[in-house]
């Protein structure tokens, strides 16, 4: 299929995208956005459009999944969460908390260099990912590929378990130490 022949094709039937993109959007403003949108992504993409397959229901997934995009993005924007707000909760254990609370701030202290020791390439993707991010967020936030993604978020938390290995509960390092035995 030519370049012309597509592009006649995705503008007849670009009249019928209008209504399924008002049933999604519910607003005429955001439909004719969207509707635009996905004829841009499908103009920049029509090399990945194989000829003899459905173009209208190709047009109506591009559609799709565009709308989910957007939502995801506001919904994420508008409920952006503090980042400082989850050192609060690692107060929490009563294994740590003292009457002068001189252990517990040992604890956060200790968290926070851990982190703090974590070289950036490690630890942004695992904070972005601590307070809840998408590995393909992050990977297009980051714009790395998700695979890198989910190693670096793997090699970062294992480096922290190491670091914090002195408060892990007791019994955890002969369980630990138990397991690795079995799989030798």
């Amino acid at each position: 299929m030519t370049s012309l022949e597509f592009t006649s094709q995705v503008q007849k039937i670009s009249l019928t995208l209008r209504p399924a993109a008002m049933n999604l959007t519910r607003d005429a403003d955001d439909a004719k956005d969207l509707v635009q949108e996905t004829l841009l992504k499908a103009l920049l993409n029509k090399d990945k459009f194989k000829a003899g397959t459905n173009l209208k229901a190709w047009l109506y997934t591009i559609m799709r999944n565009t709308f989910i995009n957007n939502y995801n993005k506001i919904t994420k924007r508008s409920s952006n969460i503090d980042s400082t707000e989850y050192f609060q909760y690692f107060n929490t254990d009563q294994n740590y908390i003292t009457h002068n609370g001189a252990t517990s701030d040992f604890v956060v202290r200790d968290i926070n260099e851990a982190i703090s020791s974590l070289g950036t390439d490690y630890r942004t993707p695992f904070m972005m990912y601590y307070i809840g991010y998408k590995y393909m967020e992050i990977a297009e936030k980051l714009q790395i590929p998700i695979g890198t993604v989910k190693n670096r978020i793997h090699i970062a938390r294992k480096d922290l378990k190491a670091a914090l290995q002195v408060y892990a509960p007791v019994g955890a390092s002969a369980a630990t130490e138990a397991a690795e035995v079995l799989e030798d």
